[in-house]
């Protein structure tokens, strides 16, 4: 996928996920986190970052935007940047990078630092066993699940 996107087109990207990044809601770590997913169509669907004094409901910018992906109706992902001011390049989470591996196994992640240094790579490569659905319908109650269709 890197060979689809150029530098300009990625240094787009994390400039669109850096002007994001400044509207994070995270009052409690003060770890603001933008995130800007490219399809194929050309659209760009950005994300941040929203914490609540529950933690477990807080969501990530990278989920946020693949929230914005499929609300738009869009999908077939290309590349994903992600904008944080840590002094060392993000990665995405391991939640986050299942879910952009659901998205597109072959998804460009771009994690951009303060100073804009990177770190790229293919979503496979950050997650290598991403789960795939095994075991869905072969569980407990497989059989039942079949009837209710």
């Amino acid at each position: 996928m890197s060979t689809i996107l150029d530098q300009a087109g990625k240094d787009a990207l994390v400039a669109a996920a850096r002007e994001v990044q400044a509207r994070a809601y995270a009052p409690y770590s003060k770890f603001l986190v933008g995130a800007a997913i490219l399809t194929r169509s050309g659209r760009v669907h950005l994300g941040v970052n929203v914490e609540n004094a529950s933690y477990p409901v807080g969501a990530c910018a990278e989920r946020m935007a693949i929230g914005a992906v499929y609300a738009a109706g869009d999908g077939d992902a290309i590349a994903v940047a992600i904008a944080t001011d840590a002094p060392t390049p993000v990665m995405c989470c391991g939640m986050c990078a299942q879910a952009l591996y659901e998205l597109s196994p072959e998804i460009l992640v771009i994690a951009s630092a303060r100073g804009d240094q990177r770190r790229e790579a293919v979503v496979r490569e950050v997650l290598p066993y991403a789960y795939q659905g095994e075991g869905l319908l072969t569980g407990p109650g497989a059989d039942k699940a079949g009837d209710a269709a």
